[in-house]
This record gives C-alpha cells, structure tokens and sequence, in this order.
C-alpha cells in the first residue's frame, strides 16, 4: 500500500517471503519488478523525485566488486564480463521494448530506505524511459519512472491512469514526520500497521511538501479518514 511503514523484514514478506538484498530486481516478481532506493545523505546512488511530484528518476547500479578494485571509477555496466545482462541492462531493454516493440511499460514497485530497519512504499510505476549520461569521469543509467494506479486481475497486469489523489511524499519530509510523530499513530499511538497521510488531500488543495500537511496514522484510523473524506 503507498506510504506504508515497513521494516526490512515485514517488506520481504509482503514480497512473499522474497529476500530483497539488492536495489535493482528486474521481474523478482512474475507480475513486476522492484526498485530499492534512497535519497539520504549517505545513499551510493543519487535518486530523485521530479517537481511534478509524480516521476522518480533512479540511478543505475555499479559494477560488482568482484569486477573492478574500485566500482566508482568505472562506468555502470550494461553487460556482466560473462555476456549476460546486468540489472541495469534488464531495465533499460524493457525500455527500448516499450519504446520500440510497442510493449506496455514495465511496472515496478518501489520501495524507499528511510532509516536503517524503516522503508516506505512508494507504489507502483510504469518504466518509461532510460538515459546512459556522464557523471563526473564516468557513465550511468538514469531510468525514468512515472507514477499509476493498476490493479492486478486475472493473471493480468491492468495500468490505469493515475487519479488526481496526492503527489509523492518528498523523502525528507518523512523523516521529519516520523521524528515528530514518534514513530507513531498520532491518533492513538500504535506502532505498527503505519501510513504517511496527507492531513488535507493534495486533491483538495493539500500539499506533500510541507510537513504541516503529513501525519502518521494507523490503518484503522487512515481508513476512518479516508471514508469521512469519501
């Protein structure tokens, strides 16, 4: 569910029972694939969220250490020295065939790293673009991901256009509301079971930039909200 707080272990099991290790896991689920990222201070990559509040801009990753001495000096990889694909080149195939086969983008579920031990779930994505761009001395994928609503039917993946509800919750207001909020349901101070809430709805005029307009709830008491709001 978007915005929910996870810990590490409780993300893998809703993943159902997958071990997510690495940031890039092309198809590690049958219906999509999924995306680990991070925009704190310390994070080896240099993810991004868009002024539209709606496109994620991710950083490809780097050459495994068992291949380079010094993994940021050399460029990211498309291939591994064996000839197979990298993460970095699942990704940027499923674009060029949404781009060129007329294969409906893939959909990536993307979980944020808050803290160490605390992820967020952003929601789900369709990949729509890749760029192979300088960085300093050396080249990385940026892959381009665009914020839907999609339903999961059937055995079939349906995208749907995205209703005007928020904006993605800026990264750094999280913190801040989860340092305020305590780590807790402002309403009745569980731990678990937690969301990211927009107090107004960015809908009705709200803002997902300001930590004015973001709480931590429940499931009980978002649902509650959620209805009264309906």
């Amino acid at each position: 569910m978007r915005d929910q707080i996870l810990s590490h272990s409780k993300m893998c099991i809703q993943e159902g029972g997958t071990m997510l290790q690495r940031g890039m896991n092309f198809r590690i689920n049958p219906k999509y694939s999924i995306l680990l990222m991070s925009q704190r201070k310390n994070a080896p990559y240099q993810d991004a969220i868009h002024d539209d509040g709606i496109t994620i801009e991710y950083e490809g990753h780097d050459i495994i250490k068992s291949e380079a001495a010094f993994p940021k000096l050399e460029d990211q990889p498309y291939k591994t020295k064996k000839g197979t694909l990298t993460q970095n080149g699942k990704f940027a195939n499923a674009v060029e065939d949404f781009k060129n086969k007329g294969i409906e983008p893939e959909v990536v579920r993307i979980y944020e790293k808050l803290f160490d031990g605390t992820w967020s779930d952003k929601g789900f994505f369709k990949l729509i673009d890749y760029k192979y761009v300088p960085s300093g001395k050396r080249k990385v994928f940026r892959f381009i991901l665009e914020e839907i609503e999609v339903d999961f039917e059937n055995n079939e993946t349906h995208i749907k256009k995205l209703k005007p509800h928020s904006r993605i919750i800026p990264s750094d207001i999280k913190r801040v509301v989860w340092e305020r909020d305590g780590g807790k349901c402002v309403e009745c101070g569980a731990s678990d079971n937690l969301h990211f809430d927009h107090d107004l709805p960015f809908s009705k005029g709200g803002s997902s930039i300001t930590v004015n307009n973001v709480k931590i709830l429940c499931a009980r008491h978002n649902l509650q909200k959620s209805d009264k709001i309906q």
